[in-house]
């Protein structure tokens, strides 16, 4: 006991430790994330007008070089010239709103009528056994062979011209509502009806949302082929529209005039198809990009 007193009174020594001076690390800069966005916003601009310009200059360089007989493909630079001048005297604007008009009547009809008999073709099996003969047999029918028919019994003026872009644009709306309704997830649906749903809040809120891209794949294909149905109607029977332009030109072998009304088609379907992509957007903000 005494040894063990001891040593408890002996004084131990403990060292301190003396704090370390703290040496502050460099921080590391964080990627910025703004920076692989602009990244992407500049290749998704960038390379599409890179590849514009070079078909442009391509198209300049070819007749100049020899390449082509400038007669029959005349420089771009030419091609322009004469679309100012078209500008100018008026004709283009007349021509290229003869053709909306008509594209978009036509094109607005057969939008009206072939969402919601789609609809009913792929959510009403009775509905789709009687009418899928009939739709089976015209959708495997070109519209252009179709276009003496149109002009015989709806005569030459606006009519056939509307009807032919609306049966050109039916069929692509049809089936691909057909297509995004049936394709639906069944556990959407299923769960819809056990919240109580009603058959019409169902398709508002569950079965059109969930068909829209499909939807508007159909849309878009429409809005280029009833462009490209009308174009060769005109070329047959009118007196106005970028068809008869394109005609006449030829005709008259007013070849940079015939290249400005092809350029001018391009112009509408691209904005066509612009208008149409920032609606889809616009209309299936859910979907993850």
């Amino acid at each position: 006991m005494s040894s063990a007193v001891q040593l408890a009174d002996v004084p131990v020594d403990i060292p301190s430790r003396t704090a370390e001076p703290t040496v502050a690390r460099p921080q590391r800069r964080q990627p910025s994330v703004a920076l692989p966005a602009i990244g992407r916003l500049g290749w998704r601009i960038g390379t599409p007008t890179l590849v514009i310009a070079a078909f442009l200059a391509l198209w300049e360089a070819a007749p100049r070089l020899g390449f082509v007989d400038e007669v029959f493909l005349p420089p771009f630079s030419t091609v322009v010239q004469a679309g100012l001048e078209l500008v100018r005297n008026g004709q283009l604007w007349e021509h290229t709103s003869t053709s909306v008009t008509r594209s978009l009547i036509g094109f607005t009809i057969a939008l009206l009528t072939a969402i919601p008999v789609g609809v009913a073709i792929a959510w009403y099996r009775p509905v789709a056994e009687f009418l899928n003969p009939v739709l089976e047999l015209f959708r495997n029918t070109a519209a252009l062979a179709l276009l003496p028919v149109f002009i015989l019994i709806l005569g030459i003026g606006e009519t056939s011209k509307i009807a032919l872009v609306v049966y050109a644009g039916f069929f692509p709306i049809l089936l691909n509502t057909i297509s995004g309704v049936r394709t639906v997830d069944p556990l959407l649906v299923k769960s819809a009806v056990s919240l109580g749903f009603s058959p019409l809040r169902l398709f508002q809120k569950v079965i059109l949302p969930a068909a829209v891209p499909s939807i508007f794949t159909g849309i878009r294909m429409a809005a280029s082929g009833s462009i490209l149905v009308l174009i060769a109607a005109e070329m047959f029977g009118a007196r106005a529209g970028l068809g008869y332009l394109i005609t006449a030109a030829q005709q008259n072998f007013q070849i940079p005039d015939m290249y400005a009304g092809i350029v001018a088609i391009a112009l509408v379907g691209l904005a066509y198809n612009g208008v149409l992509v920032a609606i889809e957007r616009r209309l299936s903000r859910w979907r993850a990009h």
